[in-house]
């Protein structure tokens, strides 16, 4: 083949420098899709003890089987028969099994100020978790929500911290594996240099090897939103694993009034895709928020109006791409796997045809024409689900 230019290379003698930092900016791709809870479930720090998970997995049982037969689940989630036989026995296989993938021990907006009481909620809640871990019944991701920095007193976020770190290692004799700890309110981009910074000296202290302290931050305003980029994750040293929606305080911060105060409000829409734009290839898994509501009632009807309205708002969270939201009530166990598990089940079948058809080389039928990019994203799709179901 003739060509022009002798030597291309030279054209472009920075190139080598500019794909290595591509490849330090963005090192996730869709192929490489791991594990991710489906929900982080928040109680507050003076409401749970050792018997929290199994509380919350036997009330999700009882609901499920008193008010959600496989018809009813047919009916009212718009499901196919046989979709619906599959979900409802793999919703109530997961409650027994593991009702919580992902908890926090909430010491903010859930617990308040308690100026007296919190140093003895910290204690209690590392004795709790170290009794989950010798159970083993801890949730493979755990951790806890401290005050904000933005609230002024950074000393009570951190002492309430390394007392509860302190505390479970004291008990176990090691950091079980999963944990994570939530920094809320993050109205300044500083807060979050400055955290990390304490990260690292509370592993230096604890003993930790570099590197095991890592936090999600909480996205709840508009401020936050100005300063969401890629670069963020680099300046903090590979320490944020997450960023989590915060729905009521965005909202709020929007001045939306209250009965608009929803996660599939378009302003919610708008942050989440600047989350998504900010963060995609880096790595930082991404969660939606929480329905502030449970069931006022047993009434049959009062509790399934709470189930179609909270796996409404899941579904809407999944096709935006945000495969991970919070639990705040065990009525909402029911809805979330309910949801998950059938997104990733309606299509699952379809996505495996059309993958194959692909590495075989041969059209996929129905008059699909499948790009790379399509193909790759239900490679991930099917990778997730996997995940997801318990089948990987």
């Amino acid at each position: 083949m003739r060509v022009t230019l002798a030597d291309p290379s030279a054209l472009i003698p920075g190139f080598e420098q500019t794909h290595r930092e591509q490849s330090a900016a963005y090192p996730a791709t869709a192929a490489t899709v791991g594990w991710q809870p489906v929900h982080t479930v928040y109680v507050p720090a003076d409401r749970f003890d050792a018997g929290t998970v199994a509380a919350w997995g036997e009330e999700a049982q009882d609901l499920l089987g008193r008010h959600l037969s496989r018809k009813d689940l047919a009916r009212l989630f718009e499901m196919h028969e046989q979709t619906a036989k599959a979900v409802h026995e793999k919703v109530a296989a997961k409650l027994d099994r593991e009702p919580i993938e992902d908890l926090r021990v909430d010491f903010e907006d859930g617990y308040g100020l308690r100026p007296g009481e919190e140093d003895g909620h910290v204690a209690r809640a590392a004795e709790a978790v170290a009794a989950l871990h010798a159970g083993g019944t801890l949730p493979r991701r755990w951790g806890l929500r401290v005050k904000s920095f933005a609230d002024g007193d950074p000393v009570r976020s951190l002492r309430t911290l390394d007392g509860f770190l302190t505390g479970v290692i004291d008990r176990v004799g090691h950091l079980p594996g999963g944990f994570v700890v939530t920094f809320p309110k993050v109205l300044m981009r500083a807060y979050l240099g400055q955290f990390a910074d304490c990260l690292e000296a509370l592993e230096r202290g604890l003993g930790l090897a570099g590197g095991t302290l890592r936090f999600e931050m909480q996205v709840e305003a508009t401020q936050t939103v100005r300063f969401l980029d890629a670069g963020l994750v680099a300046s903090l040293g590979g320490r944020l694993a997450a960023a989590h929606f915060g729905v009521f305080d965005y909202t709020a911060s929007c001045s939306l009034p209250p009965h608009e105060q929803r996660l599939d409000h378009p302003a919610c829409d708008h942050a989440r895709h600047v989350m998504q734009t900010a963060f995609a290839g880096t790595g930082v898994e991404l969660s939606d928020g929480s329905l502030a509501a449970s069931p006022a009632s047993d009434d049959r009807y009062v509790v399934r109006n709470l189930w179609w309205r909270h796996v409404a708002l899941i579904r809407h969270s999944l096709s935006h791409g945000f495969y991970q939201g919070w639990d705040m009530h065990p009525s909402h166990l029911v809805s979330r796997y309910v949801a998950v598990y059938h997104f990733h089940l309606s299509r699952y079948e379809e996505y495996a045809r059309r993958v194959r058809a692909w590495e075989e080389q041969r059209e996929a039928g129905g008059g699909v024409m499948d790009e790379p990019a399509t193909v790759r994203t239900m490679a991930a799709a099917l990778r997730r689900a996997d995940l997801a179901l318990g089948t990987a």
